[in-house]
């Protein structure tokens, strides 16, 4: 298969962290290189760094790197023996004491956590493997009873799904982290522990523009509140990770319909993640459940998918990311996969539509159009493209490399890099040598065009149709170096 719309995310790590590893990745089938905060130093990350854009060189085809923040982290405080087994229906309370913790509590260093909490809350330990219903609250202590028991040992993960926290998404680690990453040059940053749309202004005041904000969905308030961060955001990361272990794992499902739904209706990109394969962190192979999953958020209509300890830390780095391209082919040659993306597109109803990339997408359904090339500064245009999914691929030409970079994470969008356009009379000539290079096209062939006049203003104002084999679409001084088709 030549052209693949979903795009494949994969997390780097100590599996994946050499230069061949990482080229080996990216010629896979890698669009987007994830780089996750929460482990390693700045100086591996800013290895790592150059090491993919080596390889963008070497390849010569845009990469992006998003850099994932690791957010605050909830965690309750040491014990005398270092753990204790906690049974249901008895009592387990945690306080401020700094003393050791023992079969009946442990601190837990979050005074802001106990002035939130009510009576029958629930609060759960160890990715939500112990669950805790809070019976009494004191400024300083909160009586819970066991309702799930288990193992709770030193430094535990603690999570309060019914209750929006009066906490910062960035804590001072990530601030740190996220001038770090907007130094060294990343084209996504990933915002953890979102709750509420300020959570995603104040990143965005500190990003100043320097990269794309992605707000990670993984805490039901955001769930709640997902229009106004969507508003506020430039994509979406539906974490299910986290999500699930706040959320009844059985309302995932329709969570993630839901939430790329809104992405596609919005413009924006939005990522799936989280266990997509992750019995490939030992195995060569995967299981039936997990190909389906990774069918089913193509089927849904994501911008991307991801892998994180499949290829961070899994002993098959490789065959994961192939894995999912196979799926990718395979679901995106299924004439039931366009029937469904065609299906969805009365849920565009919403926001505003560009006339000439709703133009553009029916024209290339009507005729024989074999792609839809893009002339963008912003990015703007390919995405509300790429918001269209039309059944071609959509080929976005810029002149910023930063642009062409944060489209790899598009659906349908391969970005090219260019050299200014002169004169108007470029566009045609331009456009028809990128899918010449790319083999989109022969020279009986026909595509769509969008672009501005003049260029460079931000505005897509033509659409046309150019053939391909036209001695015209070489020259660079005719306004109208085509079959004269322009909206």
């Amino acid at each position: 298969m030549l052209h693949r719309n979903i795009k494949i995310v994969a997390t780097l790590g100590p599996s994946s962290s050499s230069y061949e590893v990482i080229k080996s990745l990216a010629i896979a089938g890698v669009n987007v290189f994830r780089l996750n905060m929460s482990h390693g130093s700045e100086s591996v990350i800013s290895n790592i760094h150059s090491h993919i854009r080596s390889i963008e060189k070497e390849l010569k085809n845009p990469i992006a790197i998003l850099g994932d923040l690791q957010g605050p982290k909830l965690r309750c405080g040491l014990f005398k023996n270092a753990g204790e087994d906690l049974r249901i229906g008895e009592t387990f309370s945690f306080d401020m004491d700094d003393e050791p913790g023992s079969v009946d509590r442990v601190q837990l260093p979050h005074e802001e956590i106990f002035s939130t909490l009510r009576p029958n809350d629930y609060v759960l330990v160890n990715d939500g493997l112990i669950k805790l219903r809070v019976k009494e609250i004191t400024p300083k202590r909160v009586d819970c009873e066991v309702v799930v028991g288990g193992r709770i040992s030193n430094r535990k993960g603690i999570n309060v799904p019914s209750v929006v926290l009066p906490i910062s998404s960035l804590s001072q680690k990530d601030i740190s982290d996220l001038e770090f990453l907007c130094k060294l040059g990343v084209d996504w940053v990933a915002l953890s522990f979102v709750q509420r749309k300020e959570d995603v202004e104040s990143a965005r005041e500190l990003i100043r523009g320097r990269a794309k904000l992605i707000s990670k969905i993984e805490k039901p308030a955001a769930v709640e509140s997902f229009s106004e961060i969507l508003n506020v955001s430039d994509g979406i990361m539906v974490a299910r990770g986290d999500l699930g272990v706040e959320l009844p794992v059985q309302k995932l499902p329709s969570i993630q319909k839901k939430l790329i739904g809104e992405c596609r209706a919005a413009g924006k990109p939005v990522i799936v993640a989280t266990q997509m394969l992750e019995s490939m962190v030992s195995s060569p192979m995967p299981t039936r459940a997990e190909v389906n999953d990774v069918a089913t958020a193509i089927y849904d209509g994501a911008d991307a998918i991801m892998l994180s300890a499949e290829s961070a830390a899994g002993a098959h780095p490789v065959a994961a990311v192939s894995m999912m391209v196979a799926v990718a082919e395979e679901v995106e040659s299924d004439s039931l996969y366009r029937q469904t993306i065609a299906a969805t597109q009365v849920d565009l109803t919403t926001g505003t539509r560009s006339p000439l990339t709703v133009a553009a997408r029916e024209i290339a359904e009507a005729g024989d159009v074999q792609a839809i090339c893009c002339f963008t500064q912003s990015g703007s245009t390919a995405l509300s493209q790429s918001r269209e999914r039309p059944h071609v691929p959509i080929v976005a030409l810029t002149q910023e490399v930063e642009v062409a970079r944060q489209l790899c994470l598009a659906w349908g969008v391969i970005s090219r890099v260019i050299e200014p356009l002169v004169e108007s009379g470029n566009a045609v000539a331009t456009a028809v040598k990128q899918v010449e290079i790319l083999g989109i096209a022969t020279a009986v062939d026909t595509i769509a065009i969008t672009s501005g006049v003049p260029h460079r203003t931000g505005t897509t104002t033509i659409l046309r149709l150019a053939d391909m084999d036209r001695s015209d679409n070489h020259h660079t001084d005719s306004h109208t170096a085509d079959n004269g088709v322009e909206i």
